[in-house]
C-alpha cells in the first residue's frame, strides 16, 4: 500500500503496524485511544492544517486517532486528515454509536469499500437497549464480513475483546457493483481505496496519480445508501421504549422557551465556578499565597545570591517579568487553574451531551456575524482565556469562519483573569455604568463581526452537528479529558510566555519600555482624557491583559474615566502569549493585521466615548 501522501505524519512509524481508530463525531473514539494508548501520546498539527492528530503506542504498534468524520472525502480539513491518515491504515477500528447504525455504518460500508483489514466497535450498547433497539451482532457480523464487538466505553466494557479482534481484522464485504468498477481503475491507481477515492470524485487522490476525478460520487452513495437500509432492517429490531428523562431534558435545551433558562442557568453554573470560585479562591491561593508569597521571595534569595536584581542577567530572571519570578508565577499560579477550571466546565458540558444543544440553539444569532452555532464553543472559552479560545477555533468548519471568530475573540472577549479586574472596578461605581460598559462592548462585537462578515469573501458554512443522547458525564472520562488537554496546553503554551517575559525585560533594560510609556501619553491624556499615568497600564496590558486591567485600578477615575479605560483596556490588543497563539494558528500576516487593527479598535471607540461622555 502507498501511504507517500501522509508520510510527514506517519514517517516515525515505519515498519510498525499502523492501527486507526475511525469514526463519526461524538462516538467515544477517544476512550478506546485513551484506554489503549497508555503513557505514551504526541499530539501534533496534521502538515498544511490546524487539525490535530493524536498518536500513541499500542505494544509493537502504532495507533492513530482520526478527527470524527462522516464520510472518507474532502469537503474540509477535518476529512481531508482523516482521508490520508485511513489511506496508510493497516488496520481500521471503526467506532459505531449502536443508536445511530443508519447514520454511522455509511462510513463502515466506505471503509469497506476500500478494502481496509477493519474491525467494528459497537459501542454504546447499554443505551441502544434503553432504547429499545435490539441488534442481532451475529447477522450484522455475517452481512459486513468484519469481526463486530460489542462495547460500552465509558464502562471499559468490551474495549479487551476489540484490541484482541484487530489480529482477526478482515477487509469485509464490499459491495458488489462497485467492488468492480473499483477493480477497473487498478491499472491506473496502484492501491484499491485511492482507486474507490478516484471512482467518488476526490480530486486531491486523482491527481496524485495524473489522473481526472471520475463522478461516481452521487451514485455510489445511493447503493452505499440502500445497502445501509438493507442491513439494518435485517439486523437490528425496535421495540417501544419507556419514558426516558434524558431524552425530555434534551428536547427541553433545544425549545426556546425553556432552552433560554437553561442556558443562564448553565452560564451561572460556569461562571460561578470558573468565575468566581477557580479565578477568584483558588487563584488567590496559588498565585497570591504560593507563587507570590512563598514561591517568589525563595527564588529570588537563590538567585539574587549570584544574580542580583539589579544586574541585567538579574532582571532577566527574577526582576518585575524575569523569567523565574512572573512567568512561573503567572503560568503556575493564574494559567494552570483557570485552564484546568474551563476543561472542566467544557469536559462536562461535552459529556452531558449539552454543547451541541447550545450551537444549535444560538445557530441563528452566530448567522448574523459569519459564523455559525458550533462558535459558541470558542467564544465561551475565550472568556476563560483567549488563547483556548483561539485554539479552540480550530473546530470551524472553513478559514474564513476561523478568521471571523479568532477576530472576535481578539479584538472583544476579555479573559476571566482580566473580567475579574474589570469586574471590580464596575461593582465600585455602579449598575448604571456596567450597563454602558457592556452595551459598549456587545456592539463592538456585532459590528467586528458584522464587518467581516460582509468583507471577506466565500461563504460561511452551515451549521451540521450531531445531538448525541443527554447523558451524566462519567468522571474518568471526565478526567481524563482535563489532564490530557490541560498537559498539552501547557505543554504548548509555556514557551510563549518565556519568551514574551524575556522581551519585556529586555525592554525594560533597555529603558524602551519607559519611552513607550511616554509615547503613548499624548493619546491617552488627549484622546481618552484620561491620567497620563494610564499609559504605564495599556503597556502592562501588552504583556498581560488583567495587569492592564489592575493597573487602572490604582488610579483615581471618575465613573466615566472608569467606563472609557475599562472599554479601551478591553478591546486592547491581546496580551503577548495570545499574541504567539495568535500568529500560530493564523499566520504572520493575518495575526498582524489582528493586532493593529485592535489598536486601532480600542483607541477608535475609547477615545469617541471619551468625547461624548466627559
Amino acid at each position: 500500500m502507498s501511504h507517500g501522501c501522509c508520510a510527514p505524519v506517519l514517517e516515525e512509524v515505519v515498519g510498525r503496524r499502523r492501527i486507526v481508530l475511525v469514526g463519526n463525531p461524538n462516538v467515544g473514539k477517544s476512550i478506546f485511544f485513551g484506554t489503549w494508548s497508555g503513557v505514551y501520546v504526541d499530539v501534533s498539527n496534521f502538515p498544511g492544517t490546524t487539525v490535530e492528530i493524536t498518536r500513541g503506542r499500542l505494544g509493537e504498534d502504532a495507533l492513530f486517532d482520526t478527527p470524527g468524520v462522516y464520510g472518507v472525502s474532502s469537503f474540509n480539513d477535518e476529512e481531508r486528515v482523516a482521508r490520508d491518515v485511513i489511506l496508510a491504515a493497516d488496520v481500521v477500528v471503526n467506532v459505531v454509536d449502536a443508536t445511530h447504525l443508519e447514520r454511522d455504518l455509511f462510513l463502515t460500508l466506505q471503509i469497506l469499500d476500500m478494502g481496509i483489514p477493519c474491525v467494528v466497535a459497537l459501542n454504546f450498547c447499554d443505551e441502544a437497549r434503553e432504547q429499545g433497539v435490539e441488534i442481532d451482532i451475529p447477522v450484522l457480523q455475517t452481512l459486513l464480513g468484519v469481526p463486530v464487538i460489542p462495547t460500552v466505553a465509558v464502562k471499559g466494557e468490551g474495549l479487551d475483546r476489540v484490541l484482541a479482534a484487530v489480529s482477526q481484522a478482515s477487509p469485509g464485504r464490499a459491495h458488489p457493483a462497485v467492488e468492480a468498477e473499483v477493480v477497473c481503475l487498478l491499472d491506473r491507481v496502484d492501491t484499491r481505496p485511492e482507486a474507490l477515492l478516484v471512482l467518488e470524485g476526490d480530486q486531491t487522490v486523482a491527481a496524485r496519480h495524473g489522473l481526472l476525478a471520475l463522478d461516481g460520487r452521487e451514485r455510489i452513495y445511493l447503493l452505499r445508501r440502500q445497502r445501509v437500509n438493507d442491513v439494518v432492517a435485517v439486523a437490528v429490531q425496535r421495540h417501544q421504549a419507556g419514558f426516558r428523562l434524558r431524552e425530555l431534558l434534551g428536547r427541553l435545551c433545544l425549545e426556546p422557551i425553556t432552552a433560554v433558562p437553561i442556558l443562564f442557568g448553565v452560564l451561572w453554573f460556569c461562571y460561578q465556578l470558573v468565575g468566581v470560585w477557580i479565578a477568584g479562591d483558588v487563584v488567590g491561593l496559588t498565585e497570591e499565597t504560593l507563587m507570590q508569597g512563598i514561591y517568589e521571595p525563595w527564588v529570588r534569595g537563590v538567585v539574587g545570591a549570584w544574580a542580583p536584581e539589579t544586574t541585567v542577567l538579574g532582571q532577566l530572571l527574577i526582576g518585575e517579568f524575569g523569567v523565574l519570578t512572573m512567568t512561573v508565577s503567572y503560568l503556575l499560579g493564574l494559567l494552570l487553574p483557570l485552564v484546568v477550571g474551563f476543561y472542566i466546565a467544557l469536559s462536562l458540558l461535552e459529556d452531558s451531551g449539552y454543547l451541541p444543544r447550545l450551537a444549535a440553539l444560538l445557530d441563528r444569532l452566530m448567522t448574523t456575524v459569519g459564523l455559525n452555532g458550533r462558535a459558541v464553543i470558542p467564544v465561551i472559552l475565550g472568556f476563560g482565556c483567549v488563547q483556548l479560545g483561539t485554539i479552540t477555533t480550530r473546530i470551524l468548519g472553513s478559514p474564513r469562519e476561523k478568521t471571523i471568530a479568532t477576530s472576535i475573540l481578539n479584538f472583544a472577549v476579555p479573559c476571566s483573569a482580566q473580567l475579574g479586574v474589570i469586574t471590580g472596578m464596575l461593582a465600585a461605581v455602579g449598575g448604571y455604568y456596567t450597563l454602558a460598559y457592556g452595551l459598549v462592548i456587545f456592539a463592538s462585537l456585532a459590528v467586528v463581526g458584522t464587518v467581516l462578515n460582509r468583507v471577506l469573501p466565500g461563504e460561511s458554512t452551515a451549521l451540521l452537528i450531531d445531538l448525541p443522547p443527554m447523558r451524566l458525564p462519567r468522571l474518568g472520562n471526565v478526567l481524563r479529558k482535563i489532564a490530557v488537554r490541560t498537559f498539552f496546553f501547557m505543554k504548548e503554551a509555556y514557551v510563549w510566555f518565556i519568551a514574551g517575559a524575556l522581551g519585556v525585560s529586555l525592554l525594560q533594560v533597555t529603558g524602551a519600555l519607559e519611552g513607550w510609556q511616554r509615547l503613548l501619553a499624548p493619546l491617552t491624556v488627549g484622546w481618552l482624557k484620561l491620567p497620563a499615568e494610564a499609559a504605564t497600564a495599556f503597556v502592562m496590558g501588552l504583556v498581560r491583559r488583567d495587569f492592564g486591567a489592575a493597573g487602572l485600578s490604582d488610579l483615581v477615575l471618575s465613573p466615566w474615566q472608569t467606563v472609557v479605560a475599562l472599554v479601551t483596556i478591553t478591546l486592547f490588543v491581546p496580551c503577548i502569549a495570545s499574541l504567539m497563539i495568535l500568529f500560530k494558528e493564523r499566520g504572520f500576516r493575518e495575526g498582524l493585521a489582528v493586532w493593529l487593527g485592535s489598536w486601532v479598535l480600542a483607541f477608535g471607540i475609547g477615545g469617541l466615548l471619551a468625547q461624548v461622555v466627559l
